[in-house]
């Protein structure tokens, strides 16, 4: 369903960078945790490469106006009319509030009627919350270093037989999660589905689905297949992972490999200037040493970027 008045867009890349806190034992939720938007959008075949260019220029700072935290857009690598992006609210009064501001507010009205028609599909949003306290993205993250590279998202969306509260979510922070993180493969962030109904009606999301979903970072592709198949050969993944994986599980994981598009002023900067090669601070994963840093304010910093390169 595209809504002509309201349909959610993407916003900035994500690359790589550390994640998680994650405190021992699972505590129920509070009212008022953080909530995560992961939306996966189909477009028009041929429209990627414009959408992505519409959305940068118009809607991520006006996303940020009304307080909306935007963690990451990308491009799908294994299907090109894909588009995945990622949007956080610190909760769901907070999300009724500024959606409806982003929605009902001018820069949104006089550009819906470019980006909508080149929305196929838009309602496959999964409404999310951090799977215990401290368990969803860092509010912030450390400078990279200079030339560090742009690097891969790998999004796991696993498909479980029961609520992950019951069990699972203890046993993947606490024996996945580690793991992962021995092979190289830190854990960005672990997500479960928000319970609280949906506040902004004109968006459908996915709810009452049992589901967790866990983000990591990779240098490449290659990279990632490589610390994977490594970890997998390892006996406590033999014999006490994997086994306990397949036992929660009810189908296999969605795997999502993301490829974090870059920011059209971080590009035009890379062409004047040829020395920009991490991404800006600003738009969250655009180039770090690129000239538009020396003009990003210090307050909006304090934002965050959850993905960047390098540890």
């Amino acid at each position: 369903m595209i809504w002509k008045s309201t349909a959610g867009i993407g916003i900035t890349a994500i690359l790589a960078a550390l994640g998680h806190a994650g405190a021992a034992g699972q505590a129920a939720p509070s009212i008022d945790h953080p909530v995560l938007e992961l939306r996966q959008y189909k477009l028009v075949s041929g429209k990627t490469a414009a959408f992505v260019s519409l959305f940068e220029a118009k809607f991520v700072e006006s996303h940020e106006a009304v307080g909306i935290r935007l963690i990451g857009q990308f491009r799908d690598h294994d299907r090109p009319d894909r588009f995945t992006w990622l949007r956080e609210f610190s909760s769901m009064t907070a999300r009724g509030k500024a959606l409806n501001d982003f929605y009902f507010g001018s820069v949104w009205q006089a550009n819906r009627g470019v980006a909508n028609p080149m929305l196929d599909d838009n309602d496959n949003v999964l409404l999310l919350r951090p799977a215990r306290p401290g368990a969803g993205f860092a509010p912030t993250a450390p400078r990279p270093k200079p030339g560090a590279a742009h690097g891969v998202v790998i999004v796991m969306i696993e498909y479980l037989w029961k609520d992950p509260n019951q069990a699972f979510s203890g046993f993947f922070l606490d024996r996945v999660a580690p793991a992962l993180r021995s092979a190289g493969l830190p854990v960005l962030g672990s997500y479960v589905a928000e319970e609280q109904p949906n506040n902004f009606a004109r968006l459908p999301v996915r709810q009452g689905e049992k589901v967790l979903v866990w983000f990591t970072r990779a240098e490449s592709l290659q990279s990632y297949d490589l610390m994977m198949k490594r970890l997998q050969r390892t006996t406590a993944w033999r014999t006490d992972i994997a086994p306990g994986l397949k036992d929660f599980r009810e189908r296999d994981p969605q795997v999502l490999r993301l490829d974090p598009t870059l920011d059209r002023r971080c590009a035009d900067a890379v062409a004047r200037t040829r020395r920009c090669t991490a991404l800006d601070r600003t738009a969250h994963f655009c180039r770090w040493d690129c000239p538009l840093e020396a003009d990003r304010s210090a307050s909006r910093t304090s934002q965050g970027h959850l993905l960047e390169t390098g540890k």
